[in-house]
């Protein structure tokens, strides 16, 4: 007992006499480590900082209301450094090209410049659209043959009235309410059914006749909300009962889908995928392409 108590002693001492390996080492660093803009503007994502480049880039969404000559943004610098601006300090970033410098002060003294870049983005989603066209990609081995684009009203498979026409004079006006702390926008979404005052039913009349709004309501009727995902690039749809669907929101182009199959987009669009299973015993008709196995559902809109 006697000698464990004594080697205790000795560790001890032996450890107190040794030297902590960081005293008197000071920190070089000089670096920007995050970046916010702060209350009165909205930022869109975390701020992209560019060690090698000494730049820091932060997406603010264009609003009226935006005022870049009293900006108060939240700054942290690396450990032990100083910065001027200080955190929280007003700074006129109202210049040609919205950015202003920032100086960063190492424990050491050394001085690295970083310029601060405010890029006003535009939602893309805000305003109103009419549609235009509903296409659908569908059918079981595209590469027999079985695979089909075409407009969904083209068909003589749906009500009358109510089939999805009746979309066609439709406009979607999209609201901004506010912003995730991702840095995701959303807001409110308004399906206005148009003079005709009717909203697509989307039941196949043909043998067997079949419910298919479950594919191709994918925007609600009325009101209700959408968010705009910029990691993925999605846009999620929230309906009144608390369901969502999901799409991407594209631009003019044209798709090549395979075996000799396009799609082309106009204006824009909004894509949904569909998970339909394929049906051998029904292919190449519209009962396999509509009901059994759809790949994907283009809503065409054009900017009012």
């Amino acid at each position: 007992m006697k000698q464990l108590t004594y080697i205790i002693l000795l560790a001890v001492f032996f450890c107190s006499c040794q030297k902590d390996p960081a005293s008197g080492i000071k920190s070089h660093e000089r670096a920007i480590e995050s970046f916010s803009v702060g209350a009165g503007l909205v930022q869109i994502g975390p701020a992209v900082i560019d060690r090698g480049a000494s730049t820091v880039t932060v997406r603010v969404l264009v609003q009226a209301t935006n005022d870049f000559t009293k900006v108060k943004p939240t700054v942290v610098s690396s450990y032990k450094s100083n910065i001027l601006p200080a955190s929280g300090a007003q700074v006129n970033f109202a210049n040609t090209s919205n950015e202003a410098t920032y100086t960063v002060t190492s424990e050491t003294g050394e001085k690295r410049d970083w310029k601060v870049i405010l890029q006003p983005f535009s939602e893309a989603l805000l305003g109103s659209f009419s549609i235009s066209d509903l296409t659908v990609y569908g059918g079981t081995g595209p590469q027999y043959g079985g695979g089909g684009v075409f407009d969904l009203a083209s068909k003589n498979v749906w009500p009358i009235p109510g089939g999805p026409s009746a979309e066609y004079d439709n406009t979607l006006t999209f609201t901004y309410t506010g912003v995730t702390t991702d840095g995701n926008t959303y807001g409110n979404v308004v399906n206005d059914a148009g003079a005709d005052g009717l909203y697509a039913n989307f039941l196949f009349t043909q043998n067997p006749a079949t419910d298919v709004n479950s594919f191709y309501r994918q925007i609600p009727k009325g009101t209700g909300t959408w968010l705009h995902n910029y990691a993925n690039n999605t846009i999620v749809f929230t309906f009144a009962d608390k369901s969502t669907t999901t799409a991407t929101f594209d631009g003019a182009q044209t798709i090549a889908l395979g075996n000799g199959l396009t799609k082309t987009i106009t204006n824009s669009a909004f894509t949904f995928t569909l998970n339909g299973t394929d049906d051998y015993n029904h292919i190449y008709s519209d009962y396999d392409k509509i009901v059994k196995r759809p790949y994907k559902l283009w809503v065409d809109v054009k900017k009012k």
